[in-house]
């Protein structure tokens, strides 16, 4: 597998960190999906135990990506301007209209394992296995909103998840610049995180079913 392939975590920063160039505590909506892309990679690499994450994600991200090339792009250039456009327009009860909204609270929550794994990651010795701390993740985040079938196959794959260098060696372009890069990157994805949780709270969304 070549490089190009693999995750890239100063890539996936970078996208992210632009996505919260504003200074009304917005989100851009295209920066956020490149840096989702990326992030992806991530979920891809690591075979078939996240395999129904990675699909899930792609399939989200090509919604939202659709919703940027219609004629009522403008109304999805950011968080803010989506959650207006479709909360105004009576879309979030329409029964035959794809939310952007909705959409984008499935990735909302991917971020949210996908961050808290990481974060587990980072504190791991280099030797140390990932499948506890990529359960205890899953089980604090994704689980939540997971049916039993999906969670029990989760916890029996995630046993065969390999060592921390192993796996940073699988998925990433260069180990030592990711493990470097790593509090920097849990930071930015933090932000963007919280960002998004506030949006979601002040106009009480997280429950769209």
């Amino acid at each position: 597998m070549g490089n190009e392939e693999k995750f890239c975590l100063s890539v996936c920063e970078g996208y992210f960190a632009k996505s919260i160039e504003t200074d009304d505590e917005d989100v851009f909506m295209d920066a956020y999906l490149s840096g989702y892309k990326e992030l992806n990679k991530f979920f891809q690499l690591m075979g078939k135990v996240f395999g129904f994450v990675s699909s899930d994600v792609k399939s989200k991200v090509e919604i939202l990506e659709e919703f940027r090339t219609k004629d009522s792009r403008e109304h999805f250039s950011s968080f803010q301007k989506m959650i207006a456009h479709e909360k105004d327009n009576g879309l979030l009860e329409k029964k035959d209209y794809v939310s952007g909204c909705r959409t984008l609270l499935r990735l909302h929550r991917g971020l949210d394992f996908i961050r808290e794994f990481l974060r587990q990651l980072g504190t791991l010795n280099p030797d140390d296995k990932t499948g506890t701390c990529c359960q205890n993740a899953y089980n604090a985040t994704l689980a939540n909103f997971h049916p039993w079938l999906i969670r029990k196959g989760v916890s029996v794959a995630v046993y065969g998840l390999p060592t921390r260098d192993n796996l940073l060696d699988k998925v990433c372009q260069d180990k030592e610049a990711a493990v470097e890069r790593l509090p920097t990157t849990l930071d930015i994805l933090q932000k963007v995180y919280d960002r998004t949780q506030a949006m979601y709270t002040a106009h009480d969304l997280h429950g769209l079913p």
